[in-house]
């Protein structure tokens, strides 16, 4: 278990029990939420380290690497995601001013987002740690990703576009990931990361229930500020930042299910959609927010 005496984001030794949350997914034990009293960082304590994290991907409800289909919240989260590959396209064309590039997604899962981009035309590239979705993406896709650990291989300055989808809070070393990242894009290139955002308005409402605190697969916790001061800690600026509309509808069903809805799937489509509109008013406030960053001049 990984043990942080400071916070791993701005150092400062004073850091505090924030929440204790339940592994749902596969283990049903509970894992501590610390909390920052500085820069208000969130994240999880006693973390399995890399060797033993991989138990904890071990179940067919883990959508994004067994592609499962069988329930009502898995085919809300199959439509989900047919609408926000498209989505995610158009943006990645608006922000690069480029209708073909190369791209680099890191945390490519089984594929589909790659596929996408290919059938667009785009020159691909994949890391994924989770040797059946990387099995699936090539069996379903033809599309060959390779393992992190070969990340290193790659050429600097190959890419218009690294992206990271719903990926780097899982990450044991998120500031190495960054410096490949730093590494790998050409210097007008773009890093677009999407991820939950802990000070949301179905966070505060959920608590511990919140499904995307994820825990021990989720480490690190972030909000808008705290992932700013990420981005520059890493020699990136964080120039736009986008919502992603329909994951509170899937966070929010899930959360129900967690919290024990006899109807999770009413009571949560129907809080996502409440919390939807309240971050059409106040955007720091979107369930999942898509920073965008550019590489900074300084070394």
């Amino acid at each position: 278990m990984i043990h942080h005496d400071i916070c791993p984001l701005c150092s400062n030794p004073e850091i505090s029990h924030f929440l204790s949350c339940t592994d749902n997914l596969v283990s049903k034990k509970a894992f501590d939420i610390y909390r920052c009293t500085n820069c208000g960082f969130v994240f999880t304590q006693d973390y399995p380290d890399e060797a033993e994290i991989s138990g904890y991907y071990e179940s067919d409800d883990y959508i994004s690497h067994s592609d499962t289909n069988k329930g009502l919240t898995d085919k809300v989260y199959q439509v989900i995601r047919r609408i926000m590959l498209t989505r995610k396209k158009r943006l990645i064309s608006k922000i690069t001013g480029l209708s073909t590039g190369s791209i680099l997604d890191i945390g490519s899962g089984t594929g589909y987002f790659l596929n996408t981009m290919k059938k667009s035309g785009w020159h691909i590239n994949g890391v994924e740690i989770n040797a059946k979705a990387r099995e699936y993406a090539s069996s379903r896709f033809g599309i060959d990703t390779i393992p992190p650990e070969k990340i290193g291989l790659i050429s600097g300055k190959s890419f218009d576009c690294v992206t990271l989808w719903h990926v780097l809070e899982h990450f044991h070393g998120p500031y190495k990931y960054m410096e490949e990242i730093r590494r790998l894009l050409k210097d007008d290139g773009v890093c677009i990361v999407a991820l939950p955002n802990s000070n949301s308005f179905d966070s505060k409402h959920f608590g511990k229930k919140w499904a995307a605190y994820d825990v021990p697969r989720h480490i690190w916790h972030y909000n808008p500020s705290t992932f700013t001061m990420f981005a520059d800690r890493n020699k990136f600026k964080v120039i736009e930042k986008h919502n992603l509309p329909l994951d509170v509808f899937y966070i929010s069903i899930l959360s129900e299910k967690y919290s024990g809805s006899k109807i999770a799937f009413l009571r949560g489509a129907a809080k996502g959609a409440i919390f939807l509109i309240r971050s059409w008013l106040i955007r720091s406030g979107n369930s999942s927010i898509i920073y965008i960053l550019k590489k900074t001049a300084h070394q």
